[in-house]
This record gives structure tokens, sequence and C-alpha cells, in this order.
């Protein structure tokens, strides 16, 4: 086993894991909940991997007192969740269900309970379908609605919850959801999906003015980032990359840190995101954030495309991408692509950028239990190497204050149903079981080193 790394990083440094609502809860007809966009989705026939749904998950709902529990054993600072927004408000609007405004009120005073920070994103794609037969996100009245909602959940969890997370990979669901009709709600509208990342920062920024509002601590937005590369040399190929890097990264980043979007022209938009920015929006998504939240999982390589439409196209084969190893989702293992990311950002971005959390990152393996024993050596190492990756970026001067690994439980992913396992536990999703892996082990060890060591430098005699 890869012993834990022993990179001095702060000594207030965050160590947690993360999870979403709709991946681990299940229980989606209970207690009043309403439908999501994620229930429409995968009662359609081939829109999830072997016709698997979140309706059980891995019943989070019911068996979070031993997910907790894991938790505790774990020994990790902090546990970021999501908030379902269709068991707070079952159709998006009105007042609060109290039976799902009570759970997460239970699981809030738990994880406080064994020391343990809640730190809650209060979307995670699970958009109540109501407001998607309304128009969902390309609908310019959804950021009114998520601020309402915001505003109910700070209400009853503020005098707890000291960290809140608005929204989680706008790119992501903007991209999966709206553009390619991968993921809910299944919309394919190509470039016609760009007001659905306007009216997401929107709502960001409405979010995070109620959450102040309403007294609430510190305020982050989390965005799936990637470093990019042109697969090639050529002028065509780094232009591509350039316009990618605009639409993956920028797009979500410029507007929240600088106050004004990125040059969108390869993309047909101007500087109004096809209409959908109005007089005042930016000022209100340019609110001084307490946090930026960076997910990463892996660079991406951009070449030309050979046909018209998009003016770029993921490269099939990069040179020297072969040398990388792959996860069970076939993306290549590149820790130094988060200490690029990191720095990157820093380069970019100078004093308007905020403290940084890596809010997730992790990797999926075929991951099998046998005799009570859950062998993952390929997770620990790719723990490892990312670890080491962010310990070089607080060396190189980055304010990282925190990293979580993507998941706790192998749960449901998306598409690809339960296919994916990302956990430190294993679960069966047969009998619930749940089967700590070596992984838990390796990375409860790193957590109690770090712990130890501020421990010991706090109660170390200051020098004369």
């Amino acid at each position: 086993m890869t012993r834990p790394v022993r990179h001095r990083l702060p000594g207030d440094f965050l160590w947690g894991v993360a999870s979403s609502a709709y991946q681990v809860e299940g229980a989606v007809g209970e207690d009043g909940r309403g439908p999501s966009v994620w229930d429409t989705f995968a009662a359609r026939p081939g829109a999830v991997r072997d016709g698997h749904t979140a309706a059980v998950a891995c019943d989070h709902y019911h068996r979070w007192p031993e997910d907790v529990a894991l938790l505790a054993d774990l020994g990790v600072d902090a546990y970021r969740f999501s908030i379902a927004w269709p068991r707070v408000q079952p159709s998006g609007s009105g007042p609060a269900d109290p039976r799902g405004l009570g759970f997460y009120d239970r699981l809030t005073d738990a994880l406080l309970e064994h020391g343990i920070t809640p730190v809650p994103t209060l979307f995670h794609w699970d958009l109540p379908q109501a407001l998607e037969d309304a128009g969902g996100w390309l609908n310019r009245d959804t950021a009114a609605r998520f601020a309402d909602y915001a505003e109910l959940v700070a209400a009853r969890l503020k005098d707890r919850v000291g960290r809140w997370i608005t929204l989680n990979e706008p790119f992501v669901h903007m991209a999966f959801g709206y553009a390619l009709g991968v993921h809910a709600p299944g919309r394919a509208l190509m470039l016609d999906a760009l007001p659905a990342a306007h009216h997401q920062l929107l709502a960001h920024g409405r979010a995070a003015a109620a959450l102040r509002g309403a007294g609430a601590g510190e305020v982050m937005l989390v965005n799936n980032c990637t470093p990019v590369r042109p697969a090639g040399p050529s002028p065509q190929d780094r232009a591509a990359a350039q316009a990618y890097d605009a639409l993956h990264n920028r797009l979500f980043n410029d507007p929240v840190l600088l106050g004004r979007y990125p040059d969108l022209s390869a993309f047909g938009a101007g500087e109004d995101l096809r209409g959908a920015v109005r007089d005042g929006d930016l000022e209100t998504v340019s609110a001084p954030l307490d946090g930026l939240g960076v997910n990463y999982y892996n660079p991406t390589w951009i070449t030309a495309p050979d046909t018209p439409g998009l003016p770029f196209a993921e490269a099939a084969a990069a040179p020297g991408a072969e040398e990388y190893e792959r996860t069970a989702f076939g993306w290549p293992v590149v820790p130094e692509g988060l200490t690029e990311l990191l720095t990157g950002l820093k380069d970019r971005y100078g004093d308007a950028l905020p403290p940084v959390f890596v809010t997730e990152n992790g990797c999926s393996l075929p991951d099998t239990a046998a005799d009570g024993r859950v062998a993952d050596p390929r997770r620990i190492a790719y723990l490892d190497g990312h670890v080491r990756a962010v310990a070089e970026a607080v060396r190189a001067g980055v304010d990282v204050r925190g990293y979580f690994v993507w998941t706790l439980t192998d749960n449901f992913e998306w598409a690809e149903g339960y296919h994916q396992r990302f956990g430190l536990v294993h679960v069966d999703h047969a009998t619930q079981a749940r089967t700590p892996k070596e992984s838990f082990a390796w990375y409860r060890d790193l957590v109690a080193a770090h712990r130890a060591a501020r421990t010991a430098r706090a109660d170390a005699p200051a020098p004369r």
C-alpha cells in the first residue's frame, strides 16, 4: 500500500469527501418529494445504461446514520453533500416541505455531533420537473426560483452551516443536459443551450445574495475545470483549444471573478450571450466569493474540427496520451494536470481568485468485494498522486484550502447507472452492504497524519 503523503499543507487544510443527493439518497417518492428532471430522464428507454434508476441508489435517505458513522471512522474534517431541491420544494416554488428540510436538519446535526463540518450544495443537477416544464435553465425565472429556495434552506440551517455552495458544475449541466442531451433534461440544443449558462450563473448570484441576506457565512461556487491542451502544434489546433477553454473554463469563471464573459464569437455569441444577459446581471453574478470550488478529473486534448459545426473537436488521441493509465471511465490519469490547473487559475485571475478548494477528485475502477475486503491499489495511487499535485500548487503560491475525494460510497453515476465505482466504500446495490475499501484506510491514515502534524506544530515551543 502506498504510504500516506507527508507533504506539508496548511495547518487548517480541510480534508473531506463529497457526494450528491440524487446519486445516493433513493426514496424518490417518499415524504412528499416531487419528481426531478433525472427521474423523468432515467425513465426514458435507453437514457441510462441498462435501464438503471436512482429509485433506491445507496438508500442514504434511510441509511444515513450508517453513512455518518463511516464518515466518523474515516476521520474527515468535512462532508460535502447536496440538498435535493425537489425534496424541499416539490414543485420548485412555494413553501418548504418540513419533511424534506427535516432530513437535512437531522443529517447536519449528526455530522456536527461527530466533529464533521457540513458543506451543503444547493443544486447538483436535480431540478424539479415542474420548473423544467416551464423552460428549465433556459427560462430566466428559474434563477429567481432558485434564490427563493436558497433562502428557505438557509433559514433552517444557517445557525449550523458556515460554508455554502450554490451550484455544482454548471458547465457539465449545460453541456450534457441542454446542449448534447446525454444527461437530464435530455435536450440536444447544441449552441442554443448557451442561455442556460447565464441563467445558472445568475441563479448563483441571486442565491449568494439571498444566503448572505439570511445571515449565512461563506458562499462558494463549484466549477468543473480542465487544463486544455492542443492536440498538435498547428495554429488551427491552438485556436480550437482556446475556443474550448473559453467554453468549458472561462465561460463559468470569468463572469464570477472578472465581471465579464470571455470572447465567445467562435460560437456565434456576443457579450449578451444570445440575449440572456440584461443590465445589472453581471454585477449580481460577480459579487465577491468566499471560495471557488474546483472539480478536477483530467486534462482535455483539443484539435481543429474536420467538419463544420463547433469550432473544436476533442482529440481521440494526442501525442503522449497513450502513456497515461486510464480509469474505468476511460479518463487519463494525469495528476500533474491538477497542479497545472490550479497554478493556471492563479496566473489567469491573480488577486481576483479567492481561496480555492478541490471539491471533487477521484476515479472509477472495477472494484469487487471478496471475503470482506476490497483491494484498490490503483485508487490509492491515484489519490496519492493528486494530493501531491495539490501540495505542488500550494508550494507554487496557490491558496488551496481543502481537498474532497469523490466519493464516499459507490453510487448512481448518472447515465452510467451503477457501472462506475468511485467510492472509498464498496456498495453491493442488491443488498446495500457497505464494505470500506483499502483506499478508505489509506485516506483515513492520511487525514490522521496531517492532523497529528498540525497538533505537533501547534504544541512546538516558539523559536527564541
